[in-house]
């Protein structure tokens, strides 16, 4: 439970940090690894209950088995057809999809809705009821055995073409099973691809365990033939957004409950709302728990349990598609033709994967003592009722440590240490000028030195150690062949990806940034690792002294500063402070001390690596504000949504009118209007960034209508006629905010989009000298 004090905490980066509580926690540890740190001063209480503060390498976690070795032995058909009887909840009749949606029609929430919108809007409430009908019948699922088989028998196929393994834990699995028969479960996978929920019904399926109903995007069901087999093998379709539609939301709602409260089927929902394409944890939304938790906090059930899921890809089959998403590159639609024309990734080695299936958690437990369910005494349950603050409270927090959890049993593959090493490597080319990559010797010696520190740190780490470490990293670059280049005995990053050859700067360095993207997707596997150690390392390395008290303040202020980048639970700032002191002390790093924390001499080179783990994040988020570039993953729409929420936040910006504008006089702000015969265009925001003296970058916010009318040229720089005109009527736009003098913009572009800004390639394009010398005074 979060205390007054760590409140403050978290609000202020300047509060008051009692050494005396980090020196108790610290001992208590050395003393027993396993013990529960009980601090009390006066009325300040520091439990670690759920979060049990042990050395994570004593942490135990299931063994594994590949789930692909029976089936390359046995034959897929009888596989597909074999007898399928799961055990379902209390034995409970499976339910058919019609009397399913009978049931929500009928049910008391709904009439109650009905009513409501009725009295609101003046229709009929027939009408309304046809509407609800309407809606239920685009929404819900209509599950069949045979479309399960087809999938079953198709996937079988698949995947031992596309991979060398897929290891589930099967003692999850047997968690899972005893769950399922207990009480309503909800599965919580990880996303970071479509497999997904492919790769989780398809284990169920051999299993034997009951098939879920997952929750699918819009998106899905408008593919030909595939969204309703989709929606056959338990696929069901929820809008993005509701937008207000108080009569959607209450089938929806009243839908997943009623599958929920009877057990007719596990419900499964990605916590994170949508796949990451950066393959860091989002933030999680909390619609869908909300929902799931109402049935027990309401007192429709006894319990429900919550079952993280964590899949780890070796190799990712959208890494290059994510990586142009985030330069802004549109988002390919979701068809049945695009499922076809992909059918070349049947000819690639994609690695292996990995499936564990967590703890299930338990709603009732997790709520003792945070939650007065008493509250839902007073008003009828079927009457809609926005949840309390209490509540809110309580489901963002087990939101944040469910999403942990996943985090916490992600495996990380050898390559993902090697992206983090190649990637420094390649930050540290560019910034000095020196020859470019790292030679292969050197790259496996630093890459033990990595494995044996992330193990430390508590990563979860498939490494086989009865392989020479030689052999271990020629294989996962051999495997990530496409991203690297090994050239007379030295490995680094590679620029092209086996295209054609690049025809401008803008091509050139587009591809550049896909293969750094990617790399960088690998790389963010593993920052749950070494975040907290990181922010401390940053810390220390931002501090002016060695004190404590002021490095816990500069902790605290970068830890909230990324509370939208990474996943941070509410409140637990003291916590990850110890935590990170206690890994940092233990690994020889650190020596902390009642009032100082002290880098030993051996500690130096472990900093120096954790500091630049989050050096790009602080480039990023200066960037917002600053003109000068030096990491290419800056340019990632995800980092620049995310700064510029935190710099919103900590009220270093302010919106105005619907734009962001800063407040220092020497960035360029404004808000133009001007027609154009078929779009009016509006220039909320205009900055410039710098890779490097002849490329440019100008980010400009734009509205939609005008994004819509440059996208088909944001691939061609300046090739055709109709993208110059657009692209100097930005010139003259441009000239209203900066002196002519300032800025010379040749005639060669590249656009591209991410969901807010246009981001405007200027090659050749150069600040005058005088303007050089003061933005680098700045």
């Amino acid at each position: 439970m979060t205390t007054n004090r760590e409140r403050h905490v978290e609000r202020s980066p300047s509060a008051s940090y009692d050494c005396s509580k980090f020196d108790l926690w610290q001992a208590q540890l050395y003393m027993d690894s396993s013990c529960l740190l009980a601090s009390l001063h006066g009325s300040d209480t520091l439990l670690f209950a759920d979060m049990q503060h042990r050395d994570p390498m004593l942490q135990k976690r299931d063994e594994f088995e590949d789930m692909l070795e029976e089936r390359r032995n046995s034959s897929d058909l009888r596989y597909a057809l074999r007898c399928y009887t799961p055990v379902l909840y209390k034995g409970v009749t499976p339910c058919t999809a019609g009397a399913l949606k009978n049931m929500v029609l009928q049910s008391a929430q709904i009439h109650f809705v009905i009513g409501q919108v009725s009295n609101e809007t003046g229709r009929a409430v027939d009408d309304i009821q046809e509407e609800a009908s309407a809606i239920l019948e685009e929404m819900a699922h209509s599950l069949q055995l045979s479309t399960v088989r087809f999938f079953a028998f198709t996937l079988s196929k698949v995947f031992k073409t596309l991979f060398r393994s897929i290891c589930v834990n099967e003692e999850g699995i047997q968690r899972l099973q005893q769950a399922i028969q207990e009480h309503p479960v909800v599965l919580l996978p990880s996303h970071r691809s479509y497999m997904d929920f492919l790769l989780m019904s398809y284990i169920l399926y051999t299993y034997d365990l009951a098939l879920p109903v997952i929750a699918a995007g819009m998106d899905f069901m408008g593919m030909k033939f595939v969204g309703e087999m989709l929606r056959m093998s338990g696929a069901f379709f929820i809008r993005r957004s509701f937008g207000g539609d108080k009569l959607y939301w209450a089938v929806f709602s009243e839908y997943v409950k009623t599958m929920l409260k009877n057990g007719f089927a596990p419900v499964e929902f990605f916590l994170e709302g949508t796949r990451s394409r950066t393959s860091k944890s989002l933030t999680p939304k909390l619609g869908l728990l909300n929902i799931a938790m109402d049935p027990f906090l309401k007192g429709e059930v006894f319990d429900v349990h919550l079952v993280p899921v964590s899949i780890s890809y070796e190799r990712i089959l959208e890494e290059a598609l994510y990586a142009r998403e985030l330069l802004g590159v549109p988002k390919p639609k979701e068809s049945t033709s695009g499922l076809f024309k992909a059918r070349k990734v049947l000819s690639e080695d994609y690695g292996s994967i990995h499936v564990y299936f967590g703890q299930p958690v338990s709603v009732r437990r997790l709520s003792q003592g945070k939650v007065d369910r008493g509250q839902f005494n007073l008003t009828p349950r079927h009457i809609p009722k926005r949840p309390s603050e209490e509540i809110h409270s309580f489901v963002n927090d087990s939101a944040y440590g469910l999403v942990r959890a996943q985090e916490e049993n992600m495996v990380l593959k050898p390559w993902v240490l090697l992206a983090s090493l190649l990637l420094q490597n390649h930050h540290g080319d560019q910034a000095s000028g020196r020859a470019r990559g790292m030679a292969l010797d050197e790259l496996t010696e630093q890459a033990v030195w990595l494995r044996d520190l992330s193990r430390q740190y508590g990563a979860f780490l498939h490494w086989p150690d009865h392989v020479p470490p030689p052999e271990v990293v020629s294989s996962s670059l051999s495997l990530h062949r496409g991203l690297v280049t090994i050239t007379e005995g030295r490995v680094q990053l590679a620029s092209e990806q086996g295209e054609p050859p690049p025809v401008g700067p803008e091509e050139e360095l587009l591809r550049q940034a896909v293969t750094v993207l990617s790399c960088v997707s690998y790389r963010n596997q593993a920052l749950h690792v070494f975040l907290r150690p990181a922010l401390l390392a940053s810390a220390v390395h931002a501090a002016s002294s060695s004190g404590k008290q002021e490095i816990f303040n500069s902790f605290s202020f970068l830890r909230n500063m990324f509370s939208n980048e990474f996943i941070l639970c509410p409140g637990a700032t003291v916590q990850d402070f110890e935590e990170a002191c206690f890994l940092l002390v233990k690994t020889g790093a650190l020596h902390v001390s009642q009032q100082e924390v002290v880098v030993t001499e051996r500690g130096h080179r472990t900093l120096a690596f954790l500091t630049s783990v989050l050096d790009p994040f602080l480039q990023g988020y200066q960037v917002r504000v600053r003109s000068r570039l030096r990491y290419t993953e800056v340019l990632s729409s995800d980092l620049q949504k995310n700064a510029l929420a935190a710099l919103l936040r900590l009220g270093a910006v302010r919106k105005i009118k619907g734009y962001v504008g800063f407040d220092h006089p020497r960035v360029p702000v404004g808000s133009v209007e001007y027609a154009r015969p078929r779009a009016r265009l509006k220039l909320h925001h205009l900055e410039f960034i710098s890779t490097n003296e002849s490329v440019w970058f100008v980010a400009i916010r734009v509205s939609t209508d005008v994004k819509q009318q440059l996208r088909p040229y944001s691939a061609f720089g300046g090739k055709h006629e109709v993208f110059i005109r657009i692209m100097n009527e930005f010139i003259q736009i441009m000239n209203e905010f900066i002196r002519p003098t300032d800025f010379m913009m040749s005639d060669s572009f590249a656009v591209f989009f991410s969901s807010e800004t246009l981001l405007l390639k200027c090659s050749g394009a150069c600040w005058s000298d005088g303007e050089a010398e003061r933005r680098a005074r700045l």
